[in-house]
């Protein structure tokens, strides 16, 4: 094992973008896996398709813009004093957070083909949810890790705790929205 960690660890300081958007594939398609199986209760077959999407999601923005943005807010707020520790969590969780989600939501519109009004349909519907549901992971969980996690750690350790929270992600983004109109026939 300390070898699969020191083999990871020199990755990560070689080819820090690539190693954090790779660890970003894995939990995303991991948590897609574990929600389709083991959540889903919709009867449908298992969807390779949705897992692709949800791992490219993980590879193309998740890793990427993880990597910028914890390197620039650990930059721009350097230490573990507790004041410190609190100012990040709420950037996180008050700017980032949502930024994400309409990433999230926006990719998955983009990549299934869906119309821009399909994606505003999706944002109504579950922004919210996707942002309350998150402060009862990621404000304890970014705690621990701006508090206690090495800079350069933090994505994986961000993916260990994603992979749980991805079941939840997935199955909000794949939870079909009524369109305007379907409300109207109700």
């Amino acid at each position: 094992m300390s070898g699969i960690w020191a083999k990871y660890n020199a990755l990560l300081e070689a080819q820090p973008l690539l190693t954090k958007a790779l660890t970003s594939l894995t939990g995303f398609t991991i948590g897609d896996i574990l929600a389709q199986n083991f959540v889903n209760n919709d009867g449908k077959p298992y969807d390779l398709m949705r897992t692709v999407r949800l791992g490219s999601f993980g590879f193309l923005i998740h890793g990427t813009t993880g990597h910028y943005f914890y390197g620039m807010l650990d930059s721009k707020l350097p230490g573990t004093k507790p004041q410190t520790v609190a100012t990040k969590v709420l950037i996180d969780q008050t700017i980032w957070n949502p930024i994400f989600g309409l990433m999230f939501f926006g990719y998955l519109n983009v990549v299934e083909g869906k119309s821009f009004q399909e994606y505003t349909n999706k944002i109504k519907a579950d922004l919210k949810t996707a942002v309350m549901g998150s402060w009862a992971v990621w404000v304890p969980a970014h705690t621990i890790n701006f508090a206690f996690i090495p800079p350069s750690q933090r994505l994986l350790y961000i993916n260990s705790i994603q992979i749980g929270y991805n079941v939840f992600l997935s199955f909000l983004g794949n939870k079909k929205v009524e369109s305007e109109e379907e409300k109207k026939e109700l």
